[in-house]
Parts: C-alpha cells; sequence; structure tokens
C-alpha cells in the first residue's frame, strides 16, 4: 500500500489560512490504514484547524468529507457538490488523490495534508516498512519474494555485501540486511543453489527516471 504521514499542523495552517471556507478531504484506502487520512484522521485534523483559527479570531468555515479513493475519478464524483461550495480543498490522501483532486476541480486550489513516503507494508503495530521501489522489473522470482531494490541500503541484486555483519546492514544495526534474509529464506525453501547465478544488470529503463509511466491495456480499451 501507498505510505504517507501528515504534514506538520503548523505548516498546514500557514497554507490554509487565506482561506474562508476549507474542506479536509480524507482517503479511505492505503493513507487509512497507516492512520494519516482515513475518516477519524480528518475529523481529528477539522477539529485541530477549527480550534487554531479560533484562537486567532479567524472566522473559517471547515467542512469535512471521505470519499473511498481519491485516485479513482468516479468515486470523488459523491462529494463533488460538496467540495465545489468551498474555497480550498486540504486532501489527505496520498499525492495521486491530491493529482486527481486537482484535476477534478481546476477552479478550486487543492493543498496536500500529507507527505508520501514509500509503497510498504505494515511490518508491526505503528510501524510501516517499505517493501517495493515500483521499478517496473520485478525479480522477485529470483530473490525469494524479498526486494534487494527497495530493502537492501545498496539496491544490489546479488549480495550480501561486505559491510553486512550478524544479519544487520553496515548502515545501521536498525536495519536487517536484506541478503541475509534472501539467503535464509532460500536455504528454507531449498534454493539455495540457485544463488549461484548471477542475476544480470537491471533493465533500468522501466524505473522512474524515464519520465512519469503509463501502463494502457490495449485489451480492455473501448
Amino acid at each position: 500500500m501507498i505510505v504517507a504521514q501528515r504534514k506538520p499542523l503548523s505548516e498546514i495552517i500557514t497554507k490554509m489560512e487565506a482561506y474562508k471556507k476549507i474542506i479536509v478531504a480524507g482517503c479511505e484506502t492505503c493513507v487509512a490504514e497507516c492512520h494519516a487520512g482515513g475518516r477519524k484522521e480528518v475529523e481529528l485534523l477539522a477539529s485541530q484547524l477549527r480550534i487554531a483559527f479560533s484562537q486567532k479570531m479567524a472566522p473559517v468555515e471547515i467542512a469535512e468529507c471521505c470519499i473511498e479513493r481519491q485516485c479513482e475519478p468516479e468515486m470523488i464524483e459523491p462529494c463533488s457538490e460538496q467540495i465545489m461550495a468551498q474555497e480550498a480543498v486540504l486532501s489527505i490522501a496520498c499525492g495521486i488523490g491530491v493529482q486527481q483532486m486537482a484535476e477534478r476541480f481546476p477552479n478550486l486550489p487543492v493543498f496536500p495534508g500529507l507527505n508520501t513516503t514509500f509503497l510498504g507494508t505494515h511490518a508491526k503495530p505503528t510501524q510501516w516498512e517499505e517493501r517495493c521501489a515500483g521499478c517496473g522489473n520485478c525479480v522477485l522470482d529470483l530473490t525469494a519474494g524479498i526486494c534487494p531494490i527497495a530493502r537492501c541500503s545498496k539496491s544490489l541484486l546479488n549480495g550480501p555485501c561486505g559491510g553486512a555483519q550478524d544479519g544487520k546492514c553496515e548502515v545501521s544495526d536498525d536495519i536487517p540486511c536484506a541478503w541475509a534474509e534472501i539467503v535464509e529464506r532460500m536455504t528454507k525453501c531449498g534454493k539455495r543453489d540457485q544463488l549461484r547465478q548471477i542475476i544480470p544488470c537491471k533493465e533500468w529503463n522501466t524505473a522512474r527516471d524515464g519520465g512519469p509511466r503509463r501502463l494502457i491495456h490495449e485489451e480492455a480499451a473501448p
């Protein structure tokens, strides 16, 4: 899922204080899972803004809405009338949701309330960890389902490096060595010998450096 965290309240207030009618728009999918942009977070942020503007003696109306997925245009529509009645939108969705809202409401300023961080998973209570770099050339079948691009500090396709010690990365003792985990998992599933095969250099032309990426399903086209 996409993982994000809320911007500092002071930063949000500074961005929004020029407007008198604001709607806080949440997203009930990825960012709700990481407790950054779901319904509860919408209610909390809206309440904090009301208190902050009240203390500033600023008459500001704060509306609330929560969209199932802000990245899907058709899911925005049920809230469109409410949103168009505002002066500004504070979106607490990922960066994709913010862009979709700005495209749908070109006459309204749309502000991001979150910082989008990475594609990750819920590793343990209150902790999310990056698991995928979205590089467009997946090698997980060669590395026992552990991504060396996202989880190795050096993004090594053939490891471990000489800096790993006792299953930990040389960058920090808090970071597990991804390649130590790969070796352990390959051993458990009886495929350790497969590690003798050198993984060829990655085709980076599928990654972000070539500009915005696009996926088209020709068979699904009307």
